[in-house]
């Protein structure tokens, strides 16, 4: 099955213009998922950054990049609540569920676009999750599991309508939006969506802010019992709503 989440991701930075030989930043990297889709559309004329806060996902990436091979990649640990002195200038600076974390995103996306070329583009991938998910029938193992997702990104202080509030934030931070587009998630029992996968990696996150026991979790098996669910209900789910745009900087 296709992996959703990435086709996703891999169009809108194709639409928006991400291209070869860009130089391209990628905030709130973690282990370097986009910013391995990056250096594939950059290729080795081009060359991308990956920038966490987090120095143990961003030597998963830098290990990574070794096993594949890929030398036009480089990971720094940073945090994007500072000036980034020192960094750029980049042709384009990307992010997936990243400005929705940021105490004050117009502040952020001010410090970004000081990184950026005259005329750079940004491109950003956020969510909403306050209106999903949608099933038919009634999934109630999809809506736990969402709820325990997005409970804990509550408690993490996050703001969970960032995808409607993405080309405002860009606009008072002073970029030119050129387009805003979202796109439901759709389950069903032959489309899937890696949710056991991201259930597993926020698992720590889960059990720290007490919105679910280990037990609950039952990690194991989650995804047999997803899968189980929707096939048994002849099911589709929306799973959740997300918001990308792309903007740019004034020449």
């Amino acid at each position: 099955m296709k992996n959703l989440a990435e086709e996703w991701t891999r169009r809108l930075l194709v639409d928006a213009g991400v291209r070869e030989g860009m130089r391209v930043l990628d905030i709130g990297c973690g282990g370097g998922n986009v910013t391995f889709l990056a250096a594939e559309l950059v290729g080795a004329r081009g060359h991308v950054v990956g920038l966490d806060r987090d120095a143990a996902p961003l030597e998963a990436g830098r290990q990574r990049a070794r096993e594949l091979g890929v030398t036009h990649v480089d990971f720094v640990c940073a945090d994007l609540g500072s000036p980034l002195e020192g960094h750029g200038p980049f042709d384009a600076v990307i992010g997936r569920r990243v400005l929705m974390y940021q105490p004050d995103a117009v502040a952020c996306l001010t410090r970004l676009a000081a990184v950026l070329a005259p005329g750079g583009l940004i491109v950003l991938q956020e969510h909403d999750a306050t209106a999903m998910p949608v099933c038919q029938p009634e999934l109630p193992l999809h809506r736990q599991v969402s709820g325990w997702m997005w409970e804990t990104v509550a408690r993490e202080g996050a703001d969970l309508r960032m995808g409607l509030h993405l080309a405002p934030a860009l606009e008072k931070a002073g970029f030119t939006v050129e387009r805003v587009r979202a796109e439901a998630t759709v389950l069903t029992p032959t489309q899937s969506h890696p949710i056991g996968h991201i259930l597993r990696a926020m698992r720590g996150r889960i059990v720290e802010k007490g919105v679910a026991t280990e037990e609950e979790l039952a990690l194991d098996t989650i995804d047999a019992r997803l899968a189980e669910e929707l096939r048994t209900a002849h099911g589709t789910c929306l799973w959740e709503m997300v918001f990308g745009a792309w903007a740019r900087k004034a020449g």
